[in-house]
């Protein structure tokens, strides 16, 4: 006996007729769908780079003359220089800046910040992103810990690198001549070289107390920013969810602010110029702290804290919005 040949289904006479039972077919997955586009370590690092350098370039231009203030009112001492104009606040150093040394001399000492920025913001993510599974401890997830302890190596290693710049900056804020007069930034570094070289007196001056100011800043900044931004739920309209981004931003900056700015008085002390001439008054970051505190009491420590949180709470906040959206604007581009 001859088997009958197997015949093929008529879908069309299962779909007509209500009697027949309807058979279910599992879904299948596409077999053609191409797996998602992954992005190599080096070329993330490399957007990182771009994103950050941008991110730091608009936050410069922009808190600058802030910058400069709070070097001015921390670089003051409670003795009053002849022929030096003393501040009386920040809004009293704005107006006499500008009636003494004119509009532009809110910009001074830009260009070594403008220059390091797009390295010192690489560093910064990129150090962030990449010491970060260091320290997650077995979690399955980053932790608060994680990207506090994260941001800390982040801003020591950040603070080494941008350290000479911070010290030709700070020569320039406190120049009180007027802007035309003023020396360029070429000229300064030159003089701090010939002078002191580039060791501990001279480029590196002060790099403690900067791998102070930049360890302690990012370990509250990053630490606090993430662990808030992924506890907070994320709105759905893109205005809401900026606004969003801006407050935990803001408030990150302004926290970081108030736990490092003793470390910040003492750099500019250090970096600044000495009260009395051939005289180092002020070495090591935690004897210059001291000498504050003894001299000029607790509040002195907090010298600069007004234009300082005016600067970096939503300077802060600009700094990692330029990133995030410039980051997720390149990895769209060339990803």
């Amino acid at each position: 006996m001859s088997a009958t040949p197997t015949q093929p289904i008529n879908t069309n006479a299962l779909n007509a007729s209500p009697s027949t039972p309807a058979v279910l077919v599992a879904p299948q997955p596409h077999q053609h769908a191409l797996p998602p586009k992954e992005i190599s370590a080096l070329k993330r690092a490399a957007l990182q780079v771009m994103a950050g350098g941008s991110a730091g370039f608009v936050e410069v231009c922009i808190m600058q003359p802030l910058d400069v203030v709070k070097t001015r009112m921390q670089l003051q001492t409670t003795s009053k220089a002849a022929g030096e104009a003393h501040y009386n606040g920040v809004f009293d150093c704005f107006a006499k800046m500008y009636r003494q040394e004119g509009l532009f001399s809110f910009w001074k000492g830009i260009l070594p910040p403008v220059i390091a920025e797009t390295p010192k913001r690489a560093i910064k993510f990129v150090c962030f992103e990449q010491t970060k599974p260091l320290f997650m401890f077995g979690a399955p997830a980053p932790t608060p810990l994680t990207f506090s302890l994260a941001g800390l190596t982040a801003g020591i290693i950040e603070a080494i690198a941008v350290n000479p710049f911070e010290v030709v900056k700070v020569a320039q804020q406190a120049d009180r001549s007027k802007m035309k007069e003023a020396a360029s930034t070429w000229s300064v570094a030159r003089r701090i070289v010939q002078t002191d070289g580039f060791g501990f007196s001279g480029l590196n001056k002060g790099v403690t107390a900067t791998m102070g100011r930049n360890g302690v800043f990012n370990m509250v900044y990053f630490g606090f920013y993430h662990s808030v931004k992924n506890s907070v739920p994320a709105f759905e309209d893109n205005t809401k969810e900026f606004f969003r981004k801006v407050l935990i931003g803001f408030t990150s900056g302004t926290l970081a602010c108030f736990v490092n700015i003793p470390f910040d008085v003492a750099k500019s002390r250090i970096q600044g110029p000495q009260p009395q001439a051939g005289v180092i008054k002020y070495k090591g970051t935690f004897r210059s702290i001291g000498i504050v505190y003894r001299e000029e009491g607790f509040r002195a420590l907090y010298k600069g804290l007004v234009p300082k949180v005016m600067r970096l709470g939503p300077g802060g906040a600009i700094m990692l919005l330029v990133f995030e959206y410039a980051y997720e604007f390149l990895q769209h581009k060339f990803a």
